[in-house]
């Protein structure tokens, strides 16, 4: 049974009900590209000229690549201005959970146009996944200062507002009432709170960073340009606190934050307050 206004359970093309990702997955491969081309916003396709009703341009280029294999539960969606282009426009990764939930295990968009910052590569040129295994300081300060949060490449389209509702329409229709995510990077946090997330785990957390980056709190006390990423007053920006997160500010790791939407609930979280507008 769904949830929101004007949708409707999702069904396969001989009348039987799809539940699950792995369910849609074990459909033959037109078909299941007609479903989870539902997850793709239209100004998508704008950004990359693509036809009406399918994946390819007007040159009959394929540049949207859907990775869902028969048997797992889990669907990969890829994106590019160009069939060989390394760098993807849209790149999203859902997968089932065994609490019939669906997770939204990475959502990144990218503006091919845009300069491109090598912060996901450490000095030496290799991946440094999500900064765990070294940093690229040089980069990181060109990105920071190029307005840029933590863990990003190349300035987003500020895409996720059409994406998101279309996410919550395709969980609705598969009867699944909860999404959940884990978010990398305190902004991430603060971004999906915006979406109407709440917390499973880490709310303690987020209550803590922003008491602690008020004026005389511990976090506040380090923000003493010891460090370009602590810099004083940047604990008043989303970008400023994550940067100094990033840079290890914090008393514990930022790890295993989890959190959750429920369908059509917006649950009004809201652990920053007083934040100041960011200047970008």
């Amino acid at each position: 049974m769904t949830l929101l206004p004007h949708n409707s359970q999702l069904l396969d093309s001989t009348g039987r009900t799809l539940s699950s990702l792995q369910a849609i997955n074990r459909l033959d491969e037109p078909e299941k590209e007609q479903i989870y081309s539902r997850l793709l916003p239209q100004r998508l396709y704008n950004v990359l000229g693509l036809t009406e009703n399918t994946l390819c341009n007007t040159a009959g280029e394929r540049l949207i690549n859907i990775i869902a294999p028969k048997g797992l539960p889990l669907v990969r969606i890829e994106a590019r201005s160009k069939p060989d282009d390394g760098v993807v426009v849209f790149f999203l990764e859902l997968s089932d959970t065994r609490f019939h939930q669906i997770e939204l295990s990475f959502c990144i968009i990218r503006d091919p146009t845009s300069s491109r910052y090598d912060v996901d590569v450490d000095e030496t040129g290799r991946n440094n996944w999500f900064a765990s295994q070294g940093r690229n300081i040089p980069e990181e300060l060109r990105a920071m200062r190029a307005g840029l949060f933590p863990n990003q490449t190349h300035r987003g389209l500020q895409l996720f507002a059409d994406f998101f509702p279309l996410l919550e329409r395709f969980t609705d229709a598969l009867g699944i009432q909860m999404i959940v995510a884990e978010p990398l990077s305190y902004d991430n946090a603060i971004r999906y709170e915006k979406y109407g997330f709440d917390y499973l785990r880490g709310k303690r957390l987020m209550l803590e960073i922003d008491r602690e980056f008020q004026p005389g709190g511990r976090y506040f006390l380090r923000m003493d340009g010891s460090s370009p990423f602590r810099m004083p007053g940047m604990e008043r920006t989303v970008s400023g606190r994550s940067w100094a997160i990033h840079d290890g500010i914090l008393d514990e790791p930022w790890d295993e934050v989890q959190i959750y939407r429920m369908v059509g609930v917006n649950a009004g979280i809201n652990t920053f307050p007083g934040r100041e507008k960011e200047k970008r």
